[in-house]
């Protein structure tokens, strides 16, 4: 039986990597699920900061990548090659990364995406297997995803051009519930699944609270909904196994404020600027230079509009 996955958004973790869409904005609901989204900390004023975080402001890769990059000989600042990732840049320095410069960290934005099953959240897989990465809509900028999902898991991954947007929002700080819809085999019953409410051990892994209903009974198979918000290595997969439960489908259906909702395997829609400030907050949207893009928009959609009505006006002359 095939899932209902939810229509309308009810309510407001790796390797990352590579490649602004336009399509219908997301419109998520107006509170958060979880904890409000905690501040980074604030940006120099001279705009100097350490070669890894640029590399990631700049949407190349994560932070953890970047140190790999230049551990292998991949990047030189201003013609010299880089040695170690303490090192600082500021906007006046050149960044070269591969033989291409880095351009400088455009605004934040944010993508969903319906990674389908038989794709590995990984830019490269020592396997050979195909990547969320090869298969990107064209029209993408080079993206890296907020956390991942595993081979088998298929349902929402967001993506963005901001790999440091990409390590806060994937913190277990940040407070953000990641919501699947389960299809496993076996059985369990309400009462053992509230059990895990509060957290539980298994094989000497703690893994924190767990929002689990049993939604029905198909078959030798049930549905069910988990909510879980740290995201640890298969760690739905693992907490019903600890019940004795099968898992043979799984979807997530919401990370945070954002909802699957009716994207299709393999598409991407664009999350409106305004939209991703709203739910992170004011303080650390200016943070991430939402903000100023923000306002930048609306002057521009003054612009064409005062430019059409002109226009219209010199035609009925």
């Amino acid at each position: 039986m095939k899932p209902k996955l939810p229509t309308k958004p009810p309510e407001r973790s790796s390797s990352r990597p590579v490649r602004p869409a336009q399509s219908k904005p997301h419109k998520p609901a107006a509170r958060h699920e979880g904890k409000p989204v905690p501040a980074v900390a604030a940006k120099r004023d001279d705009g100097r900061m350490r070669i890894a975080k640029a590399m990631a402001r700049a949407g190349l890769c994560s932070r953890r990548d970047a140190e790999r990059w230049i551990a292998d000989g991949r990047v030189s600042v201003n013609g010299a090659l880089l040695k170690t990732p303490a090192f600082e840049v500021g906007p006046k320095d050149r960044v070269v990364v591969d033989g291409q410069p880095m351009g400088r960290p455009e605004p934040s934005q944010l993508w969903r995406y319906y990674k389908p099953k038989g794709e590995v959240t990984t830019n490269n897989d020592p396997q050979g297997r195909p990547t969320v990465f090869d298969n990107l809509p064209a029209d993408l900028p080079r993206v890296v995803s907020i956390g991942r999902l595993d081979f088998n898991t298929e349902g929402l991954l967001l993506l963005t051009n901001d790999g440091e947007l990409a390590r806060h929002l994937e913190l277990p700080s940040t407070g953000w519930l990641r919501r699947y819809r389960v299809r496993a085999r076996g059985r369990v019953s309400q009462a053992d699944l509230d059990k895990i409410k509060d957290g539980v051990v298994i094989e000497g892994v703690h893994y924190g609270p767990v929002e689990a209903t049993l939604d029905e009974v198909s078959g030798a198979n049930a549905w069910l909904t988990v909510g879980i918000r740290e995201g640890k290595n298969r760690e739905v997969r693992k907490v019903l196994s600890h019940f004795g439960l099968e898992v043979n489908r799984l979807i997530r259906i919401s990370f945070g404020p954002f909802q699957l909702a009716e994207l299709k395997p393999g598409k991407a829609e664009h999350v409106r600027r305004k939209v991703l400030a709203d739910q992170l907050g004011a303080k650390v949207a200016e943070q991430f230079g939402l903000t100023g893009a923000i306002e930048d928009e609306k002057a521009q959609r003054k612009a064409r509009f005062a430019k059409s009505k002109q226009q219209r006006g010199g035609g009925d002359a």
